[in-house]
């Protein structure tokens, strides 16, 4: 009995010793893969990491630079006219950002969204990973922890969910969701390679750059206890229909009171817009409105402007530093955008806190409604980085709270001990020199020469011209005919754009008192490509040409995700028939119904017969450029096609 009793005593003391440790030290974990647990082309992406300079996106050599100095020109790269530094202490830093950081953002998902704290919990997360003995996954099945209603639709403790999340072979974290423990708190956070990786369902290695195609972002959201703090991702129309009670007030920035909406109502009616949203779809806009896009791949070097509508173009890398900026800053962060709510979302600073805060999973987080301590107040004396809106490690750049081309959501993501912009500059440095795989389909050269020639014939060319096939122009909504929704999503950002500044890009953070200012050039961009990019002045918007690069691992198609279809091309049309019955898109049937004006009628009818897809603007219409017999095109001709654009992709990369 008394040796049975030590060896309580001993395992009590391991444990409280054991939760000492990670008191102190505050861990965390997020999956890192080795090159060669990877399937991308290494030898591609050794070839474009060349030791040189970006300045606002252009491209100066290490040979170039030289010349310059030794001319002394005043044009010499350095940070603090804008120069940003290529080599590989830069590009390992970027792709350890891409993989691990998540600037702070497990603050927000966990101890305000709640997102692990109701159905779906990290223990049964773990459960999940520990029961795939190590072999991987591209789609977790998490067991739910408890029995939920949600938006009216019911949700079994013990049923298994489809997340998408990805798993890689020999992994026990998932892909691109850092574990963190901190004050006594077990965090999950999100990285870029959450969305902008995968894991390749044969071999289940890591595909760097390629989108998590079924990544359910929609339904872990509604799962999470608190997703009203995602609610500018949400149609909820006018917010004042929430609120019931002037029993639930706070004093607003001008001194008066005003209601804040029932937690009930507004949650779920929140929660019923992310129930819509199709696997591999993302509202990364934030214009209240049901608008989810489908994510994007990380093929960037020569993919500019970027984003679906080319909002981000200027800056480091041809914007791209801003486009990471840009998904980190607002779409993890929600609290950031506080400063602006009243011209975005017409909601006042306070209401919109509160509306957020009030029903926090960590109830630290937690404001109590009608407390005489102002939302703004209460977030002050919790807020983990104070200085700055939200919760994530963020700068105000010196036109804060205005937006520009550089911040078009106000702010920059920088971490303390590190200079400015420089992990998001190195994740882009990064990005630019992922390959994708070469598809497992061997192409003969007589079939590709075919079909190069079909490309150039059926005038694909003009639009899809270069080495990353894009003329990385923005097309008018009203002339590609896609979607046209999301192109209005950025209108109103126009009532608060000022000029462009950053700060120089050795300035360290947290920034000093005597910071200087520097002004960033945009008068080589042009003014009628950004009023589509933003749809400001008199433009309805418009969606930017993409890059053809790899798209083998990037199907479905268009900026919607519209255009699916699965494996068998009778019965698996369109999103409905493919990735909401866990079905993934076959790339060469899906590219087939972007060509051919049959099948996409097809796939337009059956996305058509889904209420939630109707809800969420997923439709597959436009890009109506037909490669068929309608056009005078053989189906051998159209073959070849498809084989020819399936095969494009980490050649091209290398004569970069």
């Amino acid at each position: 009995m008394k040796s049975m009793t030590w060896a309580l005593l001993s395992v009590l003391a391991i444990f409280v010793f054991g939760i000492s440790m990670l008191n102190i030290f505050e861990p965390e974990y997020a999956y890192f893969p080795p090159s060669e647990k990877t399937l991308n082309d290494q030898m591609s992406v050794q070839s474009v990491q060349t030791e040189g300079y970006d300045v606002w996106g252009t491209t100066i050599s290490k040979e170039e630079a030289k010349t310059i100095h030794t001319k002394g020109d005043h044009s010499t790269p350095s940070p603090r006219n804008g120069a940003v530094h290529i080599n590989d202490s830069l590009l390992q830093l970027g792709r350890k950002t891409f993989y691990q950081e998540t600037f702070g953002n497990e603050v927000f998902m966990t101890d305000i969204a709640g997102i692990v704290d109701g159905a779906f919990t990290i223990p049964n997360i773990a459960k999940a990973i520990v029961s795939l003995r190590g072999e991987g996954t591209t789609n977790l099945q998490v067991e739910l922890a408890k029995t939920v209603t949600i938006a009216g639709r019911t949700f079994n403790k013990g049923s298994m969910i489809d997340t998408g999340i990805d798993v890689p072979r020999g992994a026990y974290t998932p892909l691109g969701l850092p574990i963190k423990y901190a004050d006594g708190r077990l965090r999950v956070g999100i990285s870029c390679a959450a969305c902008h990786a995968t894991v390749d369902r044969e071999t289940k290695m890591v595909i760097e750059g390629a989108p998590n195609t079924d990544f359910n972002a929609g339904l872990l959201l509604a799962l999470a206890t608190n997703s009203t703090a995602y609610l500018t991702h949400a149609e909820i129309g006018n917010i004042k229909k929430y609120m019931d009670s002037l029993d639930r007030t706070v004093v607003t920035t001008d001194g008066k009171k005003a209601s804040l909406p029932n937690p009930i109502a507004i949650e779920e009616a929140v929660d019923s817009t992310f129930l819509k949203w199709s696997p591999g779809n993302f509202d990364s806009t934030i214009d209240m409105k049901a608008n989810p896009a489908q994510i994007p791949d990380s093929f960037t070097l020569g993919d500019h402007p970027y984003g679906w509508s080319g909002f981000a173009a200027a800056g480091p890398f041809k914007g791209l530093s801003v486009f990471s900026n840009n998904v980190h800053a607002q779409n993890s962060d929600s609290l950031s955008q506080a400063d602006v709510s009243h011209v975005l979302f017409g909601m006042d600073k306070e209401v919109y806190l509160g509306t957020i805060l009030q029903n926090s999973a960590n109830p630290k987080f937690r404001y109590k409604v009608n407390s005489i301590i102002k939302p703004s107040d209460f977030f002050a004396s919790v807020d983990p980085t104070p200085g700055v809106p939200g919760v994530n490690e963020m700068i105000k750049p010196p036109t804060f709270p205005k937006l520009t081309l550089v911040a078009p959501d106000g702010l920059f993501l920088s971490s303390p001990g590190y200079r400015f912009g420089e992990q998001v500059n190195s994740m882009a440095a990064w990005q630019n020199t992922i390959a994708p795989p070469k598809q497992p389909e061997k192409v003969d050269t007589k079939t590709v020469a075919l079909g190069q020639e079909v490309f150039s014939r059926a005038g694909c060319i003009a639009c899809h011209a270069g080495d990353a096939l894009t003329n990385n122009q923005v097309i008018p909504v009203n002339v590609i005919k896609t979607e046209p929704s999301r192109a209005k999503a950025l209108k109103k950002t126009e009532k608060l754009f000022t000029e462009a500044v950053l700060y120089g890009f050795d300035t360290p953070v947290p920034l000093p008192e005597n910071a200087t200012p520097l002004k960033v050039p945009t008068q080589h961009l042009d003014p009628e490509q950004i009023k589509l990019a933003f749809a400001h002045g008199d433009s309805q918007g418009g969606y930017k040409v993409p890059s053809l690069i790899g798209l083998y691992w990037t199907a479905p198609y268009l900026h919607d995700g519209g255009v699916a279809v699965g494996p068998d091309p009778a019965t698996q049309l369109g999103i409905q028939g493919t990735l909401m019955k866990g079905i993934y898109p076959d790339p060469a049937n899906s590219l087939r119904a972007l060509v051919d004006k049959e099948l996409r009628q097809k796939v337009i009818a059956a996305n058509k017969s889904s209420k939630d897809l109707q809800f969420t603007h997923v439709s597959g219409i436009g890009h109506e450029y037909w490669v068929d017999s309608t056009t005078q095109f053989t189906k051998e001709e159209q073959e070849a096609l498809i084989k020819y654009l399936l095969s494009v992709g980490s050649d091209l990369k290398q004569s970069k």
